[in-house]
């Protein structure tokens, strides 16, 4: 279905950022990795589904080594079709005690890094009159949780951000849509899992069912596959006409 398109995605050496770029690299895209960490092991399992693949390793809170890595994916391939703004960190504590260097580096690379990443690839999708740009916003982009106030706020300006730039485009072949998970037990949330867990003398069973019991009423994770797949919906024809949608896919969290 993409045979031909480039896929960027940001913070896609694991998790979820991976997933999708496994699941978009299955329909045939190139793909451009960008994170932190390991990198040949990723590299290794999305190019053994057959596709093109390259790695940037930009800092997503430096908005001149964004710039880099989108003149670096369009020089290997041409141009970004597919724009996914996964990089994400996050850090817990009550507003009087958050740390004022944890919320700029945290609005900086769940926020600001998706409008630089989008304002440079905006102008080769609308010249080619298509193009997709999926923010991966969170549950907390539509409901708040305590203790995460620069998390909670840079996701609802990621959605807020979404409606825009859908806006913007709404007569063009681009679309812009958020993805809001649920707990997905990434690297980042089973930290959370083994913090509760110490924290209580739970064991890890203990700790996850009383995590996902909090908030998320299937009492599941989330997968990075499923989110993957939902990426790919919106890459397809059948999803020309949904714009500036935050899809959660959050268990019910949004629903009580």
């Amino acid at each position: 279905m993409l045979k031909g398109k480039t896929a960027l995605v940001t913070g896609s050496t694991s998790g979820i950022g991976l997933g999708i770029a496994k699941a978009l690299a299955r329909q045939g895209a190139n793909i451009v990795l960008n994170g932190f960490g390991g990198v040949e092991g990723p590299k290794a399992e999305v190019a053994a589904l057959g596709a093109k693949v390259a790695y940037h390793g930009a800092d997503m809170s430096k908005p001149a080594e964004i710039e880099e890595m989108m003149k670096f994916a369009a020089a290997q391939f041409g141009r970004v079709d597919i724009l996914v703004n996964n990089a994400g960190i996050q850090h817990v504590a009550p507003v009087e005690d958050f740390p004022p260097e944890k919320w700029d580096a945290i609005i900086a690379i769940n926020l600001s890094s998706a409008f630089h990443a989008s304002r440079l690839a905006l102008p080769a999708m609308k010249a080619a009159n298509w193009g997709r740009i999926i923010n991966l916003a969170s549950v907390h982009g539509l409901v708040a949780s305590a203790q995460k106030s620069a998390y909670v706020a840079a996701k609802h300006g990621l959605v807020g951000l979404t409606k825009v730039t859908a806006l913007e485009n709404a007569t063009t072949g681009v679309t812009c849509n958020a993805i809001c998970p649920g707990w997905v037990l990434t690297p980042l949330v089973q930290k959370q899992v083994d913090a509760k867990a110490a924290a209580n003398g739970w064991t890890n069973e203990e700790a996850t069912k009383q995590l996902l019991g909090e908030k998320e009423p299937s009492l599941q994770f989330t997968t990075p596959e499923e989110l993957g797949e939902l990426a790919v919906f919106f890459c397809s024809d059948a999803a020309k006409n949904v714009r500036g949608v935050a899809w959660n896919m959050d268990g019910g969290w949004a629903a009580q």
